[in-house]
């Protein structure tokens, strides 16, 4: 690709080469520490394949408080339907698409190559004058966090952290939310059916950042689907073989799919209902469109013959299908489970305290699964809702699991880090920058509680992190690089 900046857009090609999704972040780590052994920098990879890399400083700039640049390895692995991709094995094939940079029917994994692509860039500059420069990349991010919850700090000396795991250019984020991932298991019980199988996927929703997108008020696969089956369930008589929604626990669901099975009649009888079935799914599919924001107008509730036969016929067979009481409590569980925006801030407007995203649901033999992600700014507010889901679980006669929490990090009313760049920005474009604190989390959160570290996160305009139709601004790139090369060559003084 010949795209500027020429070096930054290097190094996040090569990285694109290496499959890094969540909890396959070796092959990419292992590629950061022989970049830094190569170049006989300090490189440190500890046991859960965090990267630590240290360039000493420019002559006369020994004395400077050290910068830190700041990322994560791994990304969020999701891929169009029909696509064959393999995220274990192949590259992400990238598209230049006008002033953007997208993937093939693929996440992009701008979130968060970028970060890694431009400390890269600055470490492998020999024409820069620098202070200490430090390169700290974490794994598993997207997951929990695994990544700074585990790494030490011990040997790294910067003082100032540029953490670039932000998606909107001109806004330095100074706070962020903590979060928990919440994994419900409820068993189920089934039996045989003879029937006609009906497929019924709901696809074409905007989905989005469970975090970023949680207050735009878009669609949720998963509860639509189960709204749709609940309200079936109550003029036609049919049973629940397969239902399954979304990929990731941090990503509003954009696809949901079921099976039923219409229960064995007379052939004119099946056809029937399976036409007053196809009716009420385009009169849901139209609701969706005209109740939700306007991203969600693609949306579609697709309804077709799961085996039809050579004749085009619908063919009979036997289903291990869900009794009548476990489709019964999947489709209560989805719908009472606390889901969306919950609180907003009482201090900062516009601000989202509280959330909660039903991300996944997989019914399987014997159980079904059901992942959420909380976050609040409020450690409380967050106990709270984790502590309402585990009682519906319970009720449910299911159980809850929560991992990957991961703390808050607290706004600082001053911050020298944060002054010196909005000057910097200011002198650099003409316009001042904005200071935010979000609802997403952010690793320096961890990061904090393990030094004393004065933090700015911030990056280049990336749209749709965390789908398929992600894409990077290119010319956002250069700027946000020149940027930081510039707060490099000025130092944190």
């Amino acid at each position: 690709m010949e795209l500027n900046p020429k070096e930054v857009f290097y190094y996040f090609e090569e990285i694109s080469k290496i499959p890094r999704g969540s909890g396959n972040t070796k092959a990419v780590s292992d590629y950061c520490r022989d970049f830094a052994k190569e170049r006989g920098f300090y490189v440190r990879q500890d046991a859960w394949n965090n990267v630590v890399i240290r360039k000493e400083a420019s002559m006369g700039r020994e004395e400077e408080p050290g910068i830190i640049l700041q990322g994560h390895l791994d990304m969020v692995a999701e891929k169009l339907p029909e696509s064959s991709h393999d995220f274990l094995k192949d590259p992400i094939e990238l598209v230049v698409d006008g002033e953007y940079l997208r993937a093939k029917d693929t996440t992009l994994g701008g979130d968060d190559g970028i970060a890694v692509a431009m400390a890269l860039a600055i470490l492998d500059d020999e024409e820069l004058s620098h202070p200490v420069l430090e390169a700290i990349f974490t794994i598993d991010e997207e997951t929990g966090m695994d990544g700074a919850k585990q790494i030490s700090l011990e040997d790294v000396k910067g003082s100032y952290l540029l953490n670039i795991d932000s998606e909107s250019e001109g806004i330095f984020t100074a706070g962020c939310a903590g979060g928990a991932k919440l994994k419900m298991e409820l068993p189920v019980l089934r039996r045989n059916c003879k029937g006609v199988g009906v497929t019924i996927r709901l696809t074409g929703l905007a989905g989005g950042h469970s975090g970023v997108e949680i207050d735009k008020g878009r669609g949720n696969a998963i509860k639509l689907l189960a709204e749709f089956l609940w309200e079936l369930g109550k003029e036609e008589k049919f049973t629940l073989a397969e239902l399954s929604g979304g990929g990731k626990d941090n990503a509003i669901p954009r696809l949901a799919d079921a099976t039923i099975i219409l229960t064995l009649q007379d052939s004119e009888t099946i056809r029937r209902q399976y036409d007053r079935i196809r009716q009420k799914a385009e009169a849901f599919q139209e609701m969706v469109r005209t109740c939700y924001p306007e991203e969600d107008a693609k949306a579609e509730l697709l309804v077709s013959v799961a085996e039809p036969d050579r004749e085009g016929a619908y063919l009979v067979r036997e289903y291990p299908v869900l009794e009548e009481e476990s489709f019964k409590r999947i489709m209560q569980y989805i719908g009472l489970v606390k889901n969306g925006v919950l609180a907003m801030d009482q201090n900062i407007k516009g601000l989202v305290e509280t959330s909660a995203n039903l991300g996944i649901v997989s019914v399987k033999e014997r159980k079904a699964e059901f992942v959420s992600s909380v976050r609040s700014s409020v450690e409380r507010r967050k106990q709270e809702v984790v502590e309402s889901i585990r009682m519906l679980a319970e009720l449910m006669g299911g159980s809850l699991e929560v991992t990957g929490e991961y703390p808050a990090w607290a706004y600082k009313k001053y911050s020298h880090l944060r002054e010196v760049m909005l000057a910097t920005y200011r002198n650099m474009y003409g316009q001042d920058a904005v200071v935010d604190v979000i609802h997403a989390g952010l690793e320096c959160g961890y990061l904090g509680e393990k030094k004393e570290l004065d933090m700015v996160s911030f990056g280049p305009w990336i749209y749709d992190i965390h789908t398929t139709e992600e894409r990077l601004s290119i010319p956002s790139t250069e700027r946000v690089y020149r940027f930081v090369q510039e707060l490099i060559r000025k130092g944190i003084r």
